[in-house]
């Protein structure tokens, strides 16, 4: 063999050997999906939820032979403290060093708000597996890339109005509202709610997210004849609205958003955490379906501590974060590719998905960027430390 011949062959070996190792390592190759959410702190419980939910829908299609050609997908998670500022360092992190094809936000409405705009700009595709303020979704990016599979406040203020009518004949409800982005969005969901049943409030109240004491607010919405309490906050204040009722031996019944289920609240508020009924939009409680038994299952073999429904809590983070993940990949598959806005598109494209909350069939367009409904709520309250359906719930 002559010389040139030899050093052809060996190039085309090399070249082969190359493109083989290229194509293992694209293959190999990862899918990251980022998650930002409090991960320390109050609300670690329902971060955890998230986390939890995320990644067995993530194993589940793994043991499928991946996305786009065998590539696994893998969770990257970062704690935000529910600190806005801190949730956007995090994002920016997933975004520009850890390349993730979509990035979950968490628990937080300010936290979210502030991070959709920098999801927008860099073309990165945003999915909301709990915050739900209205603006979330609802925002100026065109195109938009933020999608929820969550609550959303204008829906879940029609619903906490309808419920306190129905259950407790409520005609003038007060309001206690966190003083920020998610109080004013319930704040604008509430009033118009209430303006389309031609209900007037006894009083609009705000506190502050570390305050201890709420009784000068209540105080006034008592005198103002308040005959129920409409409660937006997490899972501290949300506690603390519930010891300053004790302290005054104020017995009124409390409408809640869902922030209570976050975390540690019936620890925090005490005996009469059972009066508060909140939102929900899953439980593990009940006859289940083949998806809800299946999830049950796949959760307790990974988690040892779960032992039955009682222990999958807050059940609204792994609800909503494993139906967000598996619609997630149905984009990615439609879209063909990991790139920021064919994934957005590829959301567009999904067509019928049997899920655990529900079957979803085209739970998005351009138009419509939450893929749950005002038919999707469950209502709740603490048992025992247990989150169990409200028999009477509507």
């Amino acid at each position: 063999m002559s010389m040139l011949a030899r050093r052809t062959l060996i190039s085309s070996a090399i070249a082969l050997a190359a493109a083989t190792l290229s194509g293992a390592a694209l293959a190999a190759d990862t899918i990251k999906i980022g998650l930002v959410t409090a991960m320390s702190g109050q609300s670690a419980l329902a971060g955890e939820a998230i986390s939890r939910g995320m990644q067995v829908a993530i194993d589940e299609v793994n043991a499928k032979g991946g996305l786009l050609g065998g590539r696994k997908l893998e969770l990257v998670r970062r704690d935000d403290e529910a600190n806005p500022a801190k949730g956007v360092i995090a994002a920016r992190e997933l975004i520009f060093k850890e390349k993730v094809a979509v990035l979950f936000g968490g628990l937080d409405t300010p936290v979210s708000m502030a991070i959709v705009p920098l999801a927008n700009q860099e073309k990165v595709p945003f999915m909301g597996p709990w915050a739900a303020g209205t603006g979330i979704t609802k925002n100026s990016g065109n195109p938009n890339f933020a999608f929820r599979v969550s609550a959303m406040d204008e829906i879940v203020d029609v619903a906490m109005l309808q419920y306190a009518q129905k259950n407790f004949k409520t005609t003038k409800p007060g309001l206690i509202l966190v003083n920020n982005p998610w109080g004013e969005s319930n704040e604008k969901g509430l009033k118009a709610a209430m303006a389309a049943k031609g209900v007037t409030p006894a009083g609009i109240e705000k506190y502050e997210g570390n305050d201890l004491d709420m009784v000068p607010q209540l105080t006034r919405l008592k005198a103002a004849g308040a005959d129920t309490l409409f409660l937006v906050g997490n899972v501290g204040p949300s506690a603390q609205v519930v010891k300053s009722l004790d302290r005054m031996g104020w017995k009124v019944p409390v409408v809640s958003h869902w922030g209570p289920a976050g975390g540690r609240f019936s620890e925090l508020a005490g005996p009469n955490a059972k009066e508060v009924h909140f939102v929900q939009t899953y439980s593990f409680f009940g006859k289940q379906s083949p998806v809800g038994q299946k999830v049950v299952k796949e959760l307790m073999a990974k988690y040892p501590a779960i032992k039955g429904p009682d222990d999958i809590t807050p059940a609204v983070g792994v609800a909503n974060a494993y139906d967000a993940v598996h619609l997630s990949a149905l984009a990615i598959a439609a879209a063909g590719s990991t790139e920021g806005d064919a994934v957005r598109q590829g959301f567009y494209k999904i067509g019928r998905y049997e899920g655990l909350i529900k079957t979803y069939d085209k739970p998005f367009t351009p138009d419509q960027h939450d893929a749950l409904g005002p038919n999707d709520y469950v209502w709740a309250q603490f048992i025992d430390n247990r989150i169990v359906p409200v028999a009477t719930a509507n």
